[in-house]
């Protein structure tokens, strides 16, 4: 795919949605193409469906329309159009029904894990980010600050602002291109990526003080459970950047940090150095993601999830 518009230039209407406990890539992308869209399509019908965006992103223009798919119930509507964003279909939640009833199906993503799920795919393992994608394939003149404020907030938190390995040349000279507008993007990074709440940060010291190393000090686990989140009153967004704080322990190849989301049903995030490869352990559990960040949902105690994850991290290292 040259141009995204090949692809919706005749389309009256068009749904957009991306990930279950959408992240800032995810937001990024899904708003940065909704703002695009209303504007070179201005007749057209142009939703975006995602549930509620963490308060961070409220700095992004018309965030406040993001429909919410899990009320529709059978009214399911048949877009001429439906473009899944920064994942395959079995992930966006409920927004799958829109997507299986859409006349034409995109999809568009940079995991690795993704096969492509959409009648018209592009998929990118190597871009940095799914924003940096829509960037790519957006026409330049019609952008304007709004559309390069969201695709810019999406690039900072897939790349860690730009400290990840995924981060390219195209992807700071996309990035070059973005700030061009003029938004305040130190302001944009410290508001959305590094300032947290105090709750946010005792949680972080929770997981950091409770954390565990173990084979020969190479990984680091942590886990939080219902009843820790219930103290604190957290949700799954208070979460963000702990298993990264995690990973720059020295000497720690792999980071895991699970959160229990139900009873003995855990959330997994893990991030890799390089050595492990990460997304191929999340997949072995119905997960996915990149080399050197993944995610999965695995059932059962936390000791059991824990030592069904060492064992397949285990086996990298050795065949290493």
């Amino acid at each position: 795919m040259k141009n995204i518009m090949e692809e919706l230039k005749n389309a009256g209407s068009v749904a957009i949605s991306g990930h279950i406990r959408p992240d800032g890539d995810c937001i990024g992308s899904c708003m940065g193409l909704y703002l695009y869209l209303k504007k070179v399509l201005p007749k057209a019908e142009i939703d975006v469906y995602l549930e509620k965006p963490s308060d961070i992103f409220q700095c992004i223009k018309d965030v406040e329309q993001i429909k919410d798919a899990s009320v529709l119930g059978e009214d399911i509507k048949a877009y001429d159009v439906f473009v899944a964003l920064d994942c395959s279909k079995d992930r966006l939640g409920a927004a799958q029904p829109l997507f299986e009833a859409a006349k034409k199906t995109i999809n568009i993503d940079h995991h690795i894990s993704n096969l492509g799920c959409g009648k018209v795919n592009h998929i990118v393992p190597d871009a940095s980010s799914t924003s940096e994608l829509i960037y790519d394939l957006i026409d330049k003149a019609e952008l304007d600050e709004e559309i390069a404020k969201a695709l810019y907030i999406g690039i900072i938190h897939d790349t860690g602002v730009f400290q990840y390995s995924n981060t390219s040349p195209s992807t700071l000279m996309a990035a070059a291109e973005l700030i061009r507008f003029g938004f305040d993007f130190p302001k944009l990074i410290e508001e959305t990526f590094y300032e947290k709440s105090y709750i946010q940060n005792q949680v972080l010291g929770r997981a950091l003080l409770e954390s565990i190393l173990f084979m020969n000090k190479t990984c680091i686990v942590s886990t939080i459970d219902k009843k820790v989140m219930d103290f604190y009153g957290v949700t799954s967004s208070d979460f963000d950047g702990i298993v990264n704080q995690l990973r720059y322990t020295k000497g720690v190849e792999c980071a895991i940090f699970l959160y229990e989301n139900e009873f003995q049903s855990y959330k997994v995030s893990m991030r890799s150095g390089g050595k492990i490869d990460v997304a191929k352990v999340a997949q072995y559990f119905g997960g996915g993601g990149h080399v050197r960040a993944a995610g999965c949902t695995i059932n059962g105690t936390q000791h059991d999830v824990i030592n069904n994850l060492s064992l397949q991290i285990e086996k990298q290292m050795e065949n290493k």
